[in-house]
């Protein structure tokens, strides 16, 4: 609380948390501007259903279910990311643009860009598809998937313009703070559907149970986000001129989970893009498969979003973290891990706590991720079946992160005051 109470001390903080807000205003009316010629009562009644759809439509905040111009919301730019990231450790080019600098990187941002423009068209034209079956009577078709495959992709764009510059104007990462605002504008339906669950005869216990089993996991998921391994790292004495210099000590704080949100965001974003090719392709059969086999609920489903839990974990670690580099500067400083020798054993010791701390923070992803599922199994509570592991983690991650980014400017406040 005392972080946000400088957000209104600090003139500079505060300006950047109403751009913040400006930005966020912004994109929630976005997601309640419908693409015209579609049949919205007929749409409320398909996503009410909940299942796959509804889980899809957690990510934009309502603005699938309402086909908005925000319906694709920023899943296409994540997606874009997902891939870059992907390509930058294959191909040898855009490896060698991630060791140029600043000019590197926004070259990567550029392509980044392009390609998510590239995926916004592909699933502007499906989902445009997959919904003329609710257009209106007296709408053409092929000119409803003329425009609104124009609508979708400009709104991706915009979406994407927006969490950019929130991302260098505001307070936090834009793209998750869009993320985590689409997710909280949905509880207040999630507290609807739990009215209405007891009121048709759901035992008051059981949600109490399911709602004891949430707030379990935001206490976990703080517990383990801010978890660490500290390393000391001891510095040798050394004569600099007349004066003896170094001989403190020190450590290097490793965190549980390195990629923190994203490992999480990213697994689920890759999942649901084949849900919405499948369930927009009009062919029974695949979805069919989809709506039995592939559910949010369902085996399959979480027995893949486990697995890339795990990828995008260890994969977030390897491009995030260099234990030979760390290595290096520790000797070159005339530091050392004690017990360890410098050099190469150092930087076999890290690799060693690293993979270690990975494998923990993947499995504690994992049972995150399965947790409301098997809750809402058991206590048949499923007013909740949005807001499950997935959503939970991202709130509590990204809000964390919406604090730390405060307090880090706070801190860069104060060293300035050092230096004026």
């Amino acid at each position: 609380m005392d972080a946000f109470g400088h957000i209104f001390r600090l003139p500079d903080l505060r300006k950047r948390f109403f751009f913040t807000l400006a930005m966020i205003a912004v994109y929630r009316l976005g997601s309640h501007v419908p693409i015209a010629g579609v049949d919205l009562n007929a749409l409320k009644e398909l996503f009410s259903q909940g299942g796959i759809l509804s889980f899809v439509d957690l990510f934009s905040g309502g603005a699938l279910g309402r086909f908005s111009i925000f319906a694709l919301g920023i899943l296409p730019y994540i997606n874009a990311s997902i891939i870059m990231q992907m390509l930058t450790f294959i191909w040898p080019k855009l490896k060698d643009l991630t060791q140029e600098g600043d000019a590197g990187r926004k070259q990567i941002a550029q392509y980044t860009r392009y390609l998510a423009i590239g995926l916004a068209i592909i699933q502007g034209i499906v989902m445009s598809v997959g919904f003329r079956a609710f257009i209106l009577p007296d709408v053409n078709v092929s000119f409803f998937i003329f425009y609104a495959v124009i609508g979708l992709v400009s709104g991706a764009a915009l979406v994407m313009f927006i969490g950019e510059i929130m991302t260098e104007y505001g307070i936090g990462n834009g793209a998750s703070l869009l993320i985590f605002v689409g997710i909280i504008s949905q509880i207040p339906y999630y507290i609807k559907n739990t009215v209405t669950l007891l009121s048709g005869g759901t035992s008051p216990l059981m949600v109490v149970i399911m709602v004891a089993i949430l707030i379990f996991m935001i206490i976990s998921i703080v517990f383990v986000q801010d978890g660490q391994r500290k390393v000391q790292v001891q510095y040798a004495k050394r004569v600099v001129g007349r004066k003896m210099m170094g001989g403190q000590s020190t450590f290097i704080p490793l965190r549980l989970i390195q990629g923190g949100v994203l490992p999480i965001i990213f697994a689920s974003a890759l999942l649901q893009f084949p849900m919405v090719l499948g369930n927009f392709t009009g062919i029974p059969a695949v979805q069919n498969f989809f709506s039995v086999y592939y559910r949010y609920d369902g085996v399959i489903y979480n027995g893949f979003f486990c697995i890339l839990i795990f990828f995008f974990t260890y994969f977030y670690t390897a491009i995030s973290f260099n234990p030979k580099e760390l290595a290096e500067n520790i000797k070159k400083y005339g530091g050392f891990i004690l017990g360890v020798r410098p050099g190469r054993p150092t930087e076999e010791y890290l690799e060693r706590i690293v993979t270690k701390l990975t494998f923990v923070g993947a499995s504690f992803l994992a049972f995150v991720a399965l947790l409301p599922v098997i809750g809402a199994s058991m206590t048949k509570v499923t007013s909740f079946s949005g807001l499950g592991g997935t959503a939970i983690l991202i709130i509590v991650g990204v809000a964390l992160d919406f604090v730390k980014q405060i307090e880090t400017y706070l801190l860069s406040r104060r060293y300035e005051g050092l230096i004026d």
